[in-house]
């Protein structure tokens, strides 16, 4: 019988969608199992999470941000004060919130919520949903038996592989049940084998110019596309006198263009990797050719499995878009494999499982374990 759940719960996680989107995944899935949890987020003022936390209706505790300095100098200097002030103002989030539980999911303000439930002993639960863990929770999984990780690579000792908490209308997606309606929604060809291409919502600048040039022969190869420029980026599609190439600069509706398209070529965060699974689409990645690699690393489970390609960003060129992309997605039973083999390895039910581990902690603080 599952644990019950806390009712006063603290989410650490901002600065990018990367942790903000699973921390709303889970503070959902914790809402659905009951109405009368209180949820609490803590994040910065500067962050995504200043807007999004509370256009979902939660409230949302401010940390000063206090950034890692990547090199010696007066920031470093800096770093002792910063942090026990960004420590001090979890602390009273803790307290105000009356948080039986802490969840972190990275960045700046993960590592002062784990600091300051450390100090206040209250147990701590970290997720992690990129193959290769940063700083903050690095540190966190030293302090809690719950740790939780996206991708089985992860190199976090005695971490739980759960997948990544994704949001409730994308976990829950039937695309095939939805596809008239998406390709309605796009302006799309019913029949016609379609593409999606994203580089997030910030765009992808290889992926725009490459594709870009290749409005004509994709168009003439019977190929249509739903391209996502972000905002700021989009492009006439000039030349497309066959099938359709529709242009926007964001997407709102994510699940109606997933359930538009056959395939996807992106970049390979660990949010698109986990959504692309999990609904079950072969996704053409191209990992961000800056970083630590760590897109490479979200996109090998599944590159493994069948389920997707990888693909050099220098690689991507109107030629090479000219010649492989309908070489994929003009073919059906290559298409239908490798969304049997994306739908594998991709976990629809992080958020329940999460919430299961949330719940695991909040009990071992009850059974007289308070971490």
């Amino acid at each position: 019988m599952p644990s019950p759940g806390p009712r006063h719960v603290l989410l650490a996680g901002g600065g990018t969608a990367g942790h903000v989107s699973p921390l709303l995944a889970l503070a959902d899935a914790l809402r659905r199992r009951d109405p009368q949890v209180q949820v609490t987020a803590l994040g910065t003022e500067v962050g995504l999470e200043s807007r999004l936390v509370p256009e979902r209706g939660y409230p949302l505790a401010i940390v000063p941000k206090v950034p890692m300095p990547r090199r010696p100098g007066r920031a470093l200097f800096r770093l002792p004060g910063a942090l026990r002030d960004a420590v001090r103002a979890a602390e009273e989030a803790i307290e105000s919130s009356e948080a039986e539980v802490v969840v972190g999911f990275g960045g700046y303000v993960s590592t002062p919520a784990y600091l300051a439930a450390r100090r206040k002993r209250v147990p701590i639960v970290v997720h992690e949903a990129n193959a290769r863990p940063g700083l903050a929770n690095r540190l966190g999984a030293r302090m809690t038996p719950f740790v939780a990780t996206t991708f089985a690579r992860t190199p976090l000792r005695g971490a739980r592989v759960l997948g990544l908490p994704l949001r409730h209308e994308i976990a829950t997606l039937d695309r095939a049940a939805r596809r008239e309606e998406g390709r309605a929604t796009f302006g799309l060809d019913p029949d016609l084998p379609t593409v999606l291409v994203t580089g997030g919502s910030l765009g992808a600048q290889r992926l725009n110019e490459a594709f870009a040039a290749s409005v004509g022969a994709l168009s003439s190869s019977g190929i249509q596309v739903l391209h996502a420029t972000g905002a700021g980026k989009e492009f006439v599609a000039s030349g497309a006198s066959g099938a359709p190439y529709v242009v926007v600069p964001y997407l709102d509706r994510m699940d109606l263009a997933y359930a538009a398209v056959d395939a996807v070529v992106c970049r390979a965060g660990a949010g698109t990797v986990c959504e692309l699974t999990a609904v079950g689409l072969p996704g053409i990645y191209v990992p961000l050719p800056i970083g630590n690699g760590e897109q490479r690393l979200n996109a090998t489970g599944v590159v493994e499995a069948g389920g997707g390609l990888l693909v050099e960003d220098a690689e991507v060129t109107p030629a090479w878009v000219a010649e492989q992309v309908p070489a994929l997605v003009g073919d059906p039973e290559r298409v239908a494999a490798m969304s049997r083999a994306a739908a594998a390895v991709g976990e629809r039910h992080a958020d329940e499982l999460l919430a299961d581990l949330v719940a695991e902690a909040a009990a071992s603080a009850r059974g007289g374990e308070r971490r």
